[in-house]
C-alpha cells in the first residue's frame, strides 16, 4: 500500500523568486492535481508572526482546497486551539464539515511560540487551561449542547454532518497532551514516538471508560522529492529546504521535540541527514516496494518556485506511481 502525502505550509523566505500569490495559485491546482493522481490527504499547518508567511489562516485555506477537490481528506496539522474563540470556531468548523462532506480534520495543538500568544493577546502562563476550555466548549457546542460559558449562551446552528463531532484530534508532546485527549474522549496524536506516551493515553482512557480509544503514531518525520538528477535539484532547491528546516528548528524550545526536527545548518548536512530527501524514481519505487509506504510530498518547501515543484510531483505520478501499481497488481 502507498500513502501519498501533499504538504503545504506556504511560507516563502525573501530570497524565493516566486510571488506569493503564484504559490498559493499553485497550490490550489496542486491539491486538484493531488486527488486526480489518487493522492490519499492534503496536509495544512499553521504558524503566526512569522516574516516569510507561514501559513496564518488553516481554516479558509482548507475551505478553498475543499473547493477545489471533491474526495481528498485534507488536514490541519496543527490548528493552535488556544488563539481562537472556541465559540467561533466550532462554528466555522461545522460549517466546513458540512460543506466539505466531512473531508476536513484538524489535529489540535497547544503551540509553543510565545510570539503567537503575544499576538493574539493569549496567556502564556495560562495556555493549558485555555486548551481545555476550547477543547470543552468545541466538544459540548458540536453535540448541540445549549449552555453557559463566560457569561455568553453558546448554542451554535448548524452542526456539522460528522457526529457526535466534525474530526479532531489531540495532539501534544507529552504526557499532558495525552491525559487531556484522555479526558476529552478524543483520539491522540504525539508529536513524537514515545511509548511512555502512548501507554498514558492508553491508560487514561481504560480508567476514563472511553470506549474506543484512538492511537495516532507520529509520521516518520521525512519528506521526498524526486529527481532523475538528485544533485542538480539540490543545487536548485537546497536553500528553500535548509530555510524550512533552520527556521523550524530556531523556533523549538529546549526540551520540544519533534519527528520533523532537523539539526542541520547548511545544505550539505541537510542532505547528509535524510529528512528532507530527493530520491530518483529507481529509489521510489524500491521503497514503495514493502507492504506500506508513505511518501510525503512538500513541493513549495520553503517557497520553492512551483516550475521546480511541480517537476518533482510529475516525475513521481509518472514514473513512480505507475510501477508500484503494477508491482501490487
Amino acid at each position: 500500500m502507498v500513502i501519498s502525502v501533499l504538504r503545504l505550509d506556504m511560507r516563502s523566505p525573501a530570497f524565493s523568486s516566486a510571488q506569493r500569490a503564484e504559490l498559493y495559485a499553485a497550490a490550489l491546482e496542486m491539491a486538484e492535481w493531488a486527488e486526480r493522481k489518487g493522492f490519499s490527504l492534503i496536509s495544512l499547518s499553521e504558524h503566526h508572526a512569522t516574516e516569510d508567511g507561514y501559513l496564518p489562516s488553516p481554516i479558509p485555506f482548507a475551505g478553498c482546497l475543499a473547493g477545489r477537490t471533491r474526495t481528498i481528506p485534507i488536514s490541519v496539522v496543527a490548528l493552535l486551539l488556544p488563539l481562537y474563540d472556541p465559540v467561533k470556531l466550532a462554528e466555522d468548523l461545522a460549517v466546513l464539515d458540512l460543506a466539505s462532506g466531512g473531508r476536513v480534520s484538524i489535529v489540535a495543538g497547544l503551540g509553543y511560540r510565545r510570539e503567537e500568544y503575544a499576538l493574539f493577546g493569549k496567556d502564556w502562563p495560562g495556555r493549558g487551561k485555555l486548551m481545555d476550555e476550547c477543547l470543552d466548549v468545541l466538544v459540548r457546542a458540536w453535540r448541540g449542547e445549549s449552555f453557559e460559558w463566560q457569561g455568553r449562551t453558546v448554542a451554535i446552528s448548524p452542526l456539522g454532518v460528522t457526529q457526535p463531532n466534525p474530526p479532531v484530534t489531540v495532539g501534544g508532546a507529552g504526557k499532558p497532551g495525552a491525559r487531556r485527549a484522555a479526558r476529552f474522549g478524543l483520539p491522540f496524536q504525539p508529536a513524537v514516538q514515545t511509548q511512555e506516551v502512548f501507554d498514558v493515553y492508553l491508560a487514561e482512557c481504560e480508567r476514563l471508560g472511553v470506549q474506543e480509544p484512538l492511537l495516532i503514531p507520529p509520521g516518520p518525520g521525512v519528506m521526498t522529492w524526486v529527481s532523475e538528477d538528485p544533485d542538480r535539484t539540490w543545487a536548485e532547491i537546497g536553500p528553500h529546504l535548509l530555510h524550512d528546516a533552520v527556521t523550524y528548528a530556531s523556533w523549538q524550545p529546549a526540551g520540544h521535540g519533534s519527528t520533523v526536527l532537523s539539526a542541520a545548518t547548511t545544505v550539505e548536512e541537510l542532505r547528509a541527514e535524510g529528512k528532507y530527501r530527493v530520491l530518483t524514481p529507481d529509489e521510489c519505487v524500491a521503497e514503495g516496494s514493502g507492504p506500506l509506504a508513505l511518501f510525503v510530498h512538500f513541493p513549495l518547501c520553503g517557497g520553492t518556485p512551483p516550475e521546480l515543484a511541480w517537476q518533482s510531483l510529475e516525475l513521481y505520478a509518472d514514473r513512480v506511481l505507475p510501477r508500484l501499481a503494477d508491482q501490487a497488481g
